[in-house]
């Protein structure tokens, strides 16, 4: 593994931002992580571990080391009769996992089809769509401690897993590398199809009995309507995460704005921030290089050569307008560096 000076990130960022980084590594092993991680000088620090690179703001240049993870494979590690137990390589791609196990016939991940990242970043945000969170099929993954430079498992109950939050987002932000990730699937799928318009989309199919591969195509398709390829105009997907209320403040906000868009969200009510942005005129808006998505509001876009603080600037443009209107108040869902 060769340590690089003063590489342009924009290769290796969906938004598609120019910054770069004073050290650049990356790790193709498990072997790789740890030489490199026992062996840096206080001249390298801070590290940054890059995976995707689908959830990520670059706001300036980096001063330390980026690493960026790409060990690859995927592998049945046991089964049984119903299920399957799968481990995937931190660097594999999401989606490509998503496949395998659906051409395989596994069902749990189908409904998280096309969500760009991968497997070893999954568990941070706890991605999520359609009605499926990734905990719902997470069984545990591994990790190299960089402080004591050694392995650890976590189970499932030790992420501490929330609506797109985990321990390692918060408590070891910066702590721990994912090393590999393992899901527990059925051989015997149970289907999600009552979120969004997945069934309005299986009858446009005329999959009239459908499997998991159905459900994968369906949800490829919405999604490929709505939301921008990163490959074809910088964006890092949601930028704001769905906002969380009480009851008795959503039957407040519903009096005032009777057509706004719910969730059940457990005991409380999980709004749609898209909703929320479009009323406040941003959908389609423009200002500068910055941008909102045409058809999903939630996604803002690079139109060429917007920089980290310019497309910060009209986040924050975003969120006070929503604030003054509804009164709530939006969090960023990617990862600001």
């Amino acid at each position: 593994m060769q340590l690089r000076e003063e590489i342009s990130l924009k290769p290796f960022n969906t938004f598609g931002i120019d910054v770069r980084a004073r050290f650049f590594a990356e790790a193709l092993t498990e072997e790789d992580i740890i030489k490199l991680a026992g062996n840096l000088r206080e001249d390298y620090l801070p590290l940054l571990i890059l995976g995707g690179g689908s959830n990520i703001l670059f706001t300036k240049d980096f001063p330390g080391t980026v690493m960026k993870i790409s060990m690859k494979g995927i592998h049945v590690i046991k089964e049984d009769e119903d299920t399957v137990w799968v481990k995937a390589g931190a660097g594999e791609n999401w989606d490509d996992l998503v496949k395998f196990c659906v051409d395989n016939g596994w069902g749990g991940l189908e409904n998280l089809s096309a969500i760009p990242g991968n497997a070893g970043t999954s568990p941070v945000q706890n991605i999520g769509a359609y009605g499926v969170e990734m905990k719902d099929t997470f069984f545990e993954l591994e990790t190299f401690d960089l402080e004591s430079k050694g392995k650890k498992i976590f189970s499932k109950e030790e992420c501490g897993f929330g609506y797109r939050e985990s321990i390692f987002k918060l408590k070891y932000k910066g702590r721990f590398i994912i090393l590999n990730v393992t899901f527990r699937l059925l051989k015997k799928p149970v289907l999600h199809l009552d979120y969004g318009n997945i069934r309005e989309e299986l009858t446009l199919m005329t999959a009239d009995h459908p499997g998991i591969a159905d459900v994968r195509e369906a949800i490829c398709r919405i999604r490929s309507r709505k939301l921008p390829d990163p490959a074809v105009i910088g964006n890092a997907g949601s930028f704001f995460k769905n906002p969380v209320i009480l009851p008795q403040q959503f039957e407040n906000l519903k009096q005032s704005f009777p057509g706004i868009v719910s969730f059940p969200q457990d005991e409380k009510i999980k709004l749609a921030a898209a909703w929320m942005i479009e009323q406040c005129g941003w959908k389609g808006k423009r200002i500068g290089n910055a941008g909102v998505h045409s058809t999903q509001p939630l996604v803002l876009v690079n139109h060429g050569n917007a920089t980290g603080p310019e497309i910060m600037q009209l986040s924050s443009a975003i969120r006070d307008s929503v604030q003054e209107k509804f009164g709530v108040v939006l969090e960023t869902e990617v990862n600001l560096i």
